[in-house]
């Protein structure tokens, strides 16, 4: 099952036309990782203090329809491929069932200088147990 975070949309989420600006679905995708991330013990603070950080690479994201004021979204997250040093996220925003927006993720562990890194112990094991959801 992918992890589920809930988000409840906000004025200052909208754009000139009432429905959530684009570039707000990255911080309810950001803040969605994040949250799953800390669920499984590698938040930011325990990865910074062991010297390592998950950073993006590439994003991607597709609007399917639009969200507005008021509206429950449910931000899906999973990992669809774990390498070495990298890994491939997968996030689906949802209103009652309906996909509103996709993401796709490309990061990169890195140390805490930039160098690259690999993924610390036990990362890929943790995130496995973010299964991507049933079709």
């Amino acid at each position: 099952m992918p992890h589920r975070t809930r988000m409840k949309v906000r004025f200052a989420d909208l754009d000139p036309y009432d429905h959530v600006n684009h570039a707000r679905y990255l911080t309810y995708f950001e803040s969605a990782r994040i949250e799953a991330l800390d669920e499984i013990g590698f938040g930011m603070d325990a990865m910074k203090a062991d010297g390592v950080q998950i950073v993006l690479v590439e994003l991607t994201v597709r609007y399917r329809r639009a969200a507005g004021l008021h509206d429950e979204l449910e931000i899906e997250t999973w990992v669809e491929e774990i390498g070495a040093a990298t890994s491939r996220w997968r996030q689906r925003a949802t209103l009652d069932g309906e996909t509103v927006a996709e993401a796709r993720i490309y990061a990169a562990f890195t140390d805490l200088e930039g160098r690259p890194r690999r993924a610390p112990e036990g990362f890929a094991e943790a995130v496995a147990s973010f299964d991507p959801p049933p079709e």
